[in-house]
């Protein structure tokens, strides 16, 4: 197993103090490869998070650009950051924050193309993403790739959390389910309005990534109770947490008895959004 540096002890002693982490829990930290989809909302607290704890290799994946009206909640970038692309602009802030943690960038749109050879570099995937599109593209590819997939979603007040590990069954023996045994399809194109449209409160965003983060180190470390098959839900404006059980659906299309989703080729180019909702 990877050694802590003395340095690395000082930095996260109040990991290493921690029962139910301590020393072996940060050395799979230290060792740990996690794929980052987003800098923007969610992604900017789960990058931060992920890196202060000692994640030791991050990648992060992202085409756009840093913009001053995304800053309320894209938190991981400055002012002074407007224009430039968010992946180098988030590889600084890690940098700034911890300059032990490598950073991996790939400034591209994840497509079908791309997604299962990226994907294949690290040990668990956290979706940051904002759109439907690339959020199923990624539960997809997670799915094909054995890889354990930490989901979250913003809505203006509201956000949504799981984690999907379907190549692992639950202690019953049955599968856990996929993001396609909760929606087997995307919305279409359209009936979800944007928050240009609708808006969403910074402080939310900031809340989910912070949990998913937990969710990541939790599933590398091997603590706590996993969020698989579950769906944690947070309503703002209530201050409630809700948290509903997900089944596994044998009818899915990608993980049930006859499925019809075997590759990627089913996913279409993905646009850039208008305005992005995490």
């Amino acid at each position: 197993m990877t050694t802590l540096t003395p340095e690395e002890s000082q930095r996260y002693k109040r990991h290493l103090v921690l029962r139910e982490l301590g020393g072996q829990g940060q050395q799979k930290l230290k060792a740990a490869r996690v794929l980052v989809i987003g800098a923007g909302g969610l992604g900017s607290p789960l990058l931060l998070y992920l890196a202060a704890a000692g994640v030791g290799t991050l990648g992060v994946i992202d085409d756009d650009r840093v913009s001053i009206d995304n800053l309320h909640r894209q938190v991981a970038h400055g002012t002074a950051d407007a224009g430039r692309p968010k992946v180098d602009s988030a590889a600084e802030a890690i940098a700034r924050l911890n300059p032990l943690v490598k950073v991996e960038t790939y400034r591209t749109r994840l497509d079908a193309g791309n997604a299962l050879d990226i994907i294949a570099h690290y040990d668990i995937v956290a979706d940051g993403s904002d759109n439907f599109a690339t959020r199923y593209l990624v539960s997809d590819a997670c799915y094909l790739a054995r890889k354990t997939l930490v989901y979250a979603a913003l809505g203006p007040l509201d956000g949504y959390l799981s984690v999907f590990k379907p190549h692992e069954t639950k202690p019953d023996g049955m599968p856990y389910p996929t993001l396609r045994c909760l929606f087997p399809e995307a919305p279409p194109a359209g009936l979800v309005a944007n928050c240009s449209e609708v808006g969403v409160l910074g402080p939310v965003a900031g809340v989910i990534g912070t949990l998913q983060a937990t969710e990541v180190v939790k599933e590398i470390a091997g603590i706590g109770e996993s969020l698989a098959g579950k769906l944690l839900i947070y309503d703002a404006q209530a201050s409630r947490f809700d948290t509903v059980q997900l089944a596994w659906d044998p009818d899915n299309p990608l993980s049930g008895k006859n499925p019809s989703i075997r590759d990627l080729s089913g996913h279409a180019p993905i646009p850039s959004p208008a305005c992005s909702v995490s």
